[in-house]
């Protein structure tokens, strides 16, 4: 069976249904290291961190979404499009790292839904999986193009 796929009752490989726990950073200690010793990316609607050097093996993310976004339901949607993100994701995300995305006020906006949000991170995932080997050391290896 192929790691991280789970057989349906058709016999076919499917993806989980959930995030599990470990892939998840979720004490503040782990949030305030990725502040301040991270990287940033921005995009519109967000701001990503990204700390090298984290669980080896696969990347842990944090979403923080303020009360300067919406209220209750906005941010609860906006955590529910960026879990999925991540969750469908998870491949792409540099391994070994601590990703946080914080939203921007702007994340509130009504035209916001997964097809945007996707459109929009997938660039910035895509150039930190590259920035960020699988070391976790933040340097790319020796054999990398010259």
């Amino acid at each position: 069976m192929p790691e991280g796929l789970l057989p349906d009752q058709a016999g076919a490989f499917v993806l989980p249904q959930t995030y599990p726990r470990s892939h998840r950073l979720r004490c503040r200690s782990e949030f305030t290291a990725c502040y301040e010793g991270g990287k940033r990316c921005h995009t519109e609607h967000f701001i990503l961190f990204v700390l090298p050097g984290g669980v080896e093996g696969y990347s842990r993310t944090g979403i923080a979404v303020s009360r300067k976004v919406g209220n209750a339901v906005v941010r609860n949607r906006i955590k529910r499009l960026l879990r999925e993100f991540f969750r469908l994701h998870a491949a792409c995300l540099p391994q070994g790292a601590d990703v946080v995305a914080v939203a921007k006020r702007q994340a509130g906006d009504r035209q916001l839904d997964y097809a945007r949000l996707e459109a929009e991170l997938m660039p910035v995932v895509g150039r930190l999986a590259r920035r960020f080997s699988v070391t976790g050391s933040g340097e790319r290896p020796l054999d990398a193009g010259a």
